[in-house]
């Protein structure tokens, strides 16, 4: 069951590169890479500690959307990111499967392979290493800054690529990115990597929408800020910069030139002034005296 599960997870990740014309180079920002290859939302939201990541969908209207918990580990929600990815492709909208023992169900246990497979793919490895016959930790570290995932799964890439074998991987998988970063020299870009794992990110085509809405004169700065969790003047600052303000749409019918011409029969009045006073008069007191 394991090794239908690794074997169908690397099989749909080979698939969604070619699909989507990503080759085995690494992937960029991964947020972007899920939104604009597959249409689904995802958000980067402030969850509890113990989250990490889920995904609902909407059976009603068939939409999805992924979500993934605010991280110091960017590598982790990287991961997270591409594991929740593979339960949509797979459709795994329920999971009710036995267990290994470990706890994990083959549906996680393929997903986990799908991460893997898509993030640090063992063809994209090869060709970033080459005939290289001795893999260090230093290479390690250079698998894990170029592919931007944790040095447990490079580990498990670098065994099936078979730069390492099985005791070396043990022996790396105990490593931290961050211990790697500091002693490589690369802790400033680790540092850039986690505060942008860090903060909270709205899904890219809600926010477009958004953005629209308040351009229509429809939708408040407010609303674009508590999307985004930020202040209303950081808001209205960066909505200024980008030149975006509300439309101020013309009222037709409050414009002079638009309005009808207006025909009133003034004759009645000007009979009624022009009539002697004293008829005036009798009209008046012929009414008293009924």
């Amino acid at each position: 069951m394991i090794l239908n599960a690794e074997h169908e997870g690397r099989t749909a990740a080979a698939r969604f590169r070619h699909e989507h014309h990503l080759g085995v180079q690494p992937l960029g920002d991964l947020v972007a890479v899920i939104e604009q290859a597959t249409g689904i939302d995802v958000a980067i939201l402030e969850v509890g500690p113990d989250e990490h990541g889920l995904t609902m969908r909407d059976p009603v209207r068939d939409a999805v959307f992924i979500g993934v918990a605010r991280t110091r580990n960017p590598m982790r929600q990287r991961s997270t990111l591409a594991h929740e990815l593979g339960h949509v492709l797979f459709q795994d909208w329920t999971d009710s499967d036995a267990r290994d023992g470990n706890g994990r169900t083959p549906t996680e246990i393929r997903a986990d392979a799908f991460a893997r497979h898509l993030l640090v793919p063992v063809e994209g490895l090869r060709d970033f290493l080459g005939n290289r016959e001795l893999a260090t930790r230093s290479t390690l570290s250079e698998v894990v800054q170029r592919f931007l995932v944790s040095p447990q799964m490079a580990a498990i890439a670098l065994t099936q690529a078979m730069y390492i074998d099985e005791d070396t991987k043990q022996e790396w998988k105990v490593l931290t990115a961050p211990q790697l970063a500091t002693r490589f020299g690369w802790s400033d870009q680790y540092r850039a990597l986690q505060a942008d794992s860090d903060r909270r990110r709205a899904p890219q085509r809600l926010l477009a929408r958004a953005i629209k809405g308040y351009e229509e004169g429809v939708l408040s700065a407010q609303a674009i800020a508590t999307l985004r969790g930020i202040t209303l003047e950081a808001a209205e600052a960066h909505l200024r910069e980008a030149g975006i303000m509300p439309i101020q749409h013309a009222i037709a019918w409050a414009d002079p030139a638009e309005l009808p011409d207006a025909h009133v029969d003034l004759a009645a009045l000007d009979e009624a002034i022009n009539l002697p006073d004293d008829v005036g008069q009798r009209t008046a007191e012929g009414n008293d005296a009924g």
